[in-house]
């Protein structure tokens, strides 16, 4: 006890020494003096950028646009600093490498420089400040091949008339410095069907991963299946069906049952096909196209995608017709307001894919015929026969030739009008029947509409002095009438074999006009 307290006067001691110390004697200890880093600075001017292009010619398209970003910058560099390439440079890469996932292959012209620049198992043998524009041209590159496509001379010999989006690389050149465009979340930068479809393509690149479908066998001689029939080629329906989802349990029986007849016809729905209630070859034909047949139609159509420019889903109301589907709607606030069966152009008078502002609704009208009608078909009649003109209700007007108002009138009862140098329109039809068919490619190229007279009373809910009674009656005139819209609707036709609906269901149409083997081509070519 004694040496404890001992112990404790020493420490007291001790404190009060330490608590009497001058500020003289104080010790400091200071924090060592921070290393000034100096920040990167790479000089990338016009004759830098012109160098560069001198050795990757095939990236010269972006020339102009490059040298204006980099002056933008103030001709320092955009992807490098003193840690190497920045994080949203390794993110475009990302998106590079996983362009697949567009539905597009990785084909940058200098593949073989832009790998060592981002992966650790080779050596990036470029400069900096080729390094740094390899990575501004992979960029311009991506976004040129994600949400621009081919270029609009090829679009064009493809006999797409639709106007094209246009890629405005300004506002590309802005988002670098924002380190956003890469990001669609927003999904705002593509027509919708485009991101639509890529969610289809990723289900369906599974399904290809996990084996496909295997092919239903059928003999010969096959002529159906009906309710209550037993056949292994049943059971191996009901797997195909189960595969994409067509059908949600597979029991794996053999036996075609009201299940199995249910889910068909939802598959002959979603394929451009008039449910039935047995299953036919042409059935089994369908459903025998490959996985990988269907994943190149998904690529080609979010191809076409590309070209639309996403601002045509903002019209308050527009008319949009799907040539392959055989059908036209009229949307009106986002929504679909009406539907209706079409006839397009057959293989030789095909119809044309571009759009214009309808602007006239004429009832009771006459058919102006062209001159190519009537150089293969109506002078041939009129040698064969001297009243061909009577007998067909035509007759000779200002040098040329028309056929008299009413039901029997090529153009039936209506037509609707936007004036364009394809002399394409929407009409009316005394063929009614041709409606009933699945292809129904029949027509000189104009688009010929199951329902016309509800599309009238559609067209025409705006004024309310055109009520469904005084459309009759001048559809019934036989005189006649043209009107004016009090505002242009714009009409879009346009070339889809595979679709989404708004339902969330992939429908896959006939390529009428086998228009998609040249664009699938054209994308998988190395």
């Amino acid at each position: 006890m004694k040496s404890f307290s001992k112990s404790l006067m020493a420490l007291l001691v001790l404190l009060t020494i330490s608590c009497n110390k001058t500020k003289k004697d104080t010790i400091i200890l200071k924090k060592p003096a921070k290393e000034k880093v100096v920040e990167l600075n790479i000089s990338i001017d016009s004759n830098t950028v012109a160098a560069f292009y001198q050795n990757y010619p095939k990236l010269a398209s972006y020339q102009t646009e490059v040298l204006s970003l980099y002056k933008k910058q103030g001709s320092k560099q955009l992807w490098l600093d003193n840690k190497g390439v920045v994080e949203f440079g390794n993110t475009l890469f990302n998106k590079y490498i996983g362009l697949p996932d567009e539905g597009l292959k990785a084909n940058f012209p200098y593949d073989e420089k832009i790998g060592p620049i981002f992966e650790r198992t080779s050596e990036n043998k470029l400069s900096q400040i080729d390094t740094d524009l390899m990575i501004t041209n992979l960029y311009f590159y991506y976004a040129e091949k994600v949400f621009h496509g081919v270029d609009e001379k090829t679009t064009k010999s493809l006999e797409w008339l639709l106007p094209r989006k246009k890629l405005n690389y300004q506002v590309f050149s802005d988002s670098i410095f924002k380190h956003s465009v890469i990001n669609d979340n927003s999904k705002s930068k593509m027509f919708s069907q485009y991101y639509k479809l890529r969610e289809v393509l990723k289900h369906y690149r599974e399904i290809e991963k996990n084996g496909g479908w295997k092919a239903i066998e059928v003999s010969d001689d096959f002529k159906n299946f009906k309710l209550g029939d037993s056949a292994i080629g049943i059971a191996q329906i009901r797997e195909r069906l189960y595969v994409t989802g067509d059908l949600k349990e597979n029991s794996k029986s053999a036996v075609c049952d009201t299940v199995l007849l249910s889910a068909v016809k939802n598959y002959e729905l979603h394929h451009g096909k008039t449910p039935k209630n047995t299953i036919l070859p042409e059935h089994i034909k369908e459903l025998n196209v490959t996985v990988s047949d269907r994943i190149k139609t998904i690529i080609a159509n979010m191809e076409r995608c590309r070209w639309i420019d996403p601002k045509l889903e903002k019209d308050k109301e527009f008319i949009e017709v799907n040539i392959p589907e055989f059908k036209l709607y009229l949307i009106r606030d986002g929504e679909i307001s009406f539907t209706s069966p079409v006839v397009v152009g057959k293989a030789m008078t095909k119809t044309v894919i571009f759009s214009g502002m309808m602007q006239y609704i004429v009832f009771s009208p006459y058919w102006v015929i062209p001159q190519s009608i009537i150089n293969k078909e109506i002078k041939p009649g009129m040698a064969k026969d001297k009243d061909y003109l009577t007998k067909k209700q035509l007759e000779w007007n200002n040098g040329q030739v028309r056929q008299l108002p009413g039901k029997n009138n090529s153009l039936g009862l209506v037509k609707f009008l936007f004036p364009n140098s394809n002399n394409i329109y929407l009409h009316d039809t005394p063929a009614k029947s041709l409606f009933e068919r699945e292809n129904r490619a029949f027509s000189h190229g104009c688009i010929r509409v199951a329902k016309p007279r509800e599309l009238a009373i559609e067209l025409l809910k705006g004024d309310p002095s055109w009520t469904p009674e005084r459309i009759d009656a001048a559809m019934h005139a036989g005189k006649e009438k043209w009107y004016t819209l009090k505002k242009k609707v714009p009409v879009y036709i346009g070339y889809f074999t595979a679709w989404v609906d708004r339902s969330g269901n992939i429908n896959f149409y006939d390529d009428v006009y086998q228009r998609d083997e040249s664009l699938i081509k054209l994308l998988t070519e190395e």
